[in-house]
């Protein structure tokens, strides 16, 4: 069996009979790939506790062409992001990040993602507990952009017009974007968009979050809880209506309903 060795993080983990467990992993080079590791639960001889949920490291997978799931022959840990397993709001951030990853990338993508997907995870696990929900809607919508779907901002989603910055627009989910009064009512009904939440969504778009190892902690981008929920909310109704074709996306309707509680704790 073709052996590949490949930057990988951890999705989604699940116990296999009585000894092992499979993973479901983000990788580098191969896009989403599930794996068996054998003999993951009866000993940690052979992986110990380095194969966690969100910890990232590099993988030799045993490859079979046309097999739906792999082997996994090594793995050597390089970052646990331990933060994340230990605050609500981390955990749910970093949750609805990997539930958009294996709903929607299931392809060969990698490379540009990968780094996208790493990026955000890592932002999420350094934030500031406040700003983790802040940092979570940040890395969602540039993961949007990557798979292609990002929304139109700076311009009518119709009639291609520059919009004004400095007032209300229609945001329409069906249509991709806003729209400007004129066409406003031509377009499916969405939800209005303030200025502030359009300069908000375009700046996550450009990844304008703190780079991981930041000494200081810019400010949080949202004034308050309830209009994080407002994001939270416009985010799911997108993704529904452009990817998940209208069913529930169960981390973010959880993320959605109390993933902003800040102060808790979760074990991964």
């Amino acid at each position: 069996m073709p052996l590949l060795t490949t930057d990988v993080v951890v999705l989604h983990a699940f116990d296999y009979l009585e000894t092992s467990r499979i993973f479901r992993l983000a990788t580098r080079d191969a896009g989403i790939q599930s794996v068996l590791a054998r003999g993951a639960r009866a000993s940690k001889k052979r992986f110990g506790t380095a194969l966690d949920l969100f910890t990232s490291g590099v993988a030799q997978i045993q490859t079979r062409p046309g097999r739906e799931l792999q082997q996994l022959a090594g793995f050597d840990l390089s970052d646990a992001r331990h933060p994340l397993s230990l605050d609500l709001d981390r955990f749910a951030a970093a949750s609805a990040l990997a539930e958009l990853t294996l709903r929607f990338a299931a392809g060969e993508e990698g490379g540009p993602f990968f780094d996208v997907l790493t990026s955000a995870l890592d932002a999420v696990a350094q934030s500031h507990p406040a700003g983790a929900t802040d940092a979570g809607l940040a890395g969602a919508w540039r993961l949007v952009a990557a798979l292609g779907f990002a929304p139109s901002l700076e311009s009518c989603v119709s009639c291609h017009d520059a919009v004004d910055d400095d007032a209300p627009l229609l945001f329409s989910h069906a249509a991709g974007g806003v729209t400007c009064p004129r066409c406003a009512p031509k377009v499916p009904r969405g939800r209005n968009l303030p200025p502030e939440a359009r300069t908000a969504l375009r700046g996550w778009l450009r990844g304008e979050v703190n780079e991981p190892g930041e000494a200081e902690v810019r400010p949080t981008l949202l004034p308050d809880e309830a209009t994080r929920r407002a994001h939270l909310r416009l985010l799911r109704e997108f993704l529904e209506r452009h990817l998940s074709e209208g069913r529930e996306l169960s981390a973010f309707a959880s993320w959605e309903r109390g993933g902003i509680a800040t102060g808790a704790g979760r074990r991964a």
